[in-house]
């Protein structure tokens, strides 16, 4: 089971950055896919989550109305959509997947990606 993150960078604030999440190993079928971020001497916390099998959806309340989570079930693949971006944005976001229905409780999630850095400017 592998995860690979990938779709970050360094954008100005207001701007847009979409991550990716593809998985190898596994299917999304049956599975939770959530981001996770962790910025510099805090704890990981987590961003946005998907159980698409279900239909459910989790957004931090920092990130709603901004971040949009999606998954691509053919491609294997969740995105992570993000506009408006703010400063406080910058981190390293993770991807990480749990079977069945999960929220967005690092704890929930036994799979996880490396990491792929998004820095937002001011």
């Amino acid at each position: 089971v592998q995860l690979q993150a990938s779709g970050g960078g360094l954008v100005q604030a207001g701007g847009s950055l979409r991550l990716s999440c593809a998985a190898s190993g596994f299917t999304f079928d049956g599975y939770a896919i959530g981001w996770f971020r962790q910025a510099p001497g805090k704890e990981r916390e987590g961003v946005s989550c998907i159980s698409s099998s279900f239909g459910i959806t989790y957004y931090a309340d920092s990130v709603k109305g901004r971040f949009t989570i999606s998954s691509d079930n053919a491609k294997n693949t969740v995105y992570l959509q993000m506009n408006s971006l703010k400063p406080e944005d910058t981190a390293v976001y993770y991807c990480a997947a749990a079977w069945g229905i999960a929220t967005c409780m690092r704890y929930e999630y036994d799979y996880w990606g490396q990491g792929t850095q998004v820095t937002v400017s001011s």
